[in-house]
């Protein structure tokens, strides 16, 4: 059974920094398509972040050039750094597994984690 648990969301001021962990089980996350989501209130989930088996990656133009997605296969791990953090990315952050062909889409992703808060003050 595959589950992620997304860990190191909390509270920052805008301009900071945040590192977002997305922990695997039951699968090799290094070799599976990992995408990072999130969903504000009030407003429907979406894409953030797509890292490919491949170590491809893929940002959403609201936060490219301030997120990093990256991969600790030791750990089997997927983290989100977050920098120049704004109130706008408050939201739960989930992490997710795609398909193969996984691309931006939610239903592109088959096992999600629980999520975690970030809250950017301003």
């Amino acid at each position: 059974q595959v589950q992620l648990v997304e860990s190191g969301g909390g509270l920052v001021q805008a301009g900071g920094s945040l590192r977002v962990s997305c922990a695997g089980s039951g699968r090799t996350l290094s070799n599976s398509v990992i995408g990072w989501f999130r969903q504000a209130p009030g407003k429907e989930r979406e894409f953030v972040a797509r890292k490919q088996g491949n170590g491809g990656t893929y940002y959403s133009d609201s936060v490219k050039g301030r997120f990093t997605i990256s991969r600790d296969n030791a750990k089997n791990t997927v983290y989100l750094q977050m920098n120049s953090l704004k109130p706008e990315d408050t939201a739960v952050y989930y992490c997710a597994v795609g398909t193969i062909f996984a691309t931006t889409k939610l239903e592109d992703y088959v096992y999600w984690g629980q999520g975690t808060q970030v809250t950017v003050s301003s």
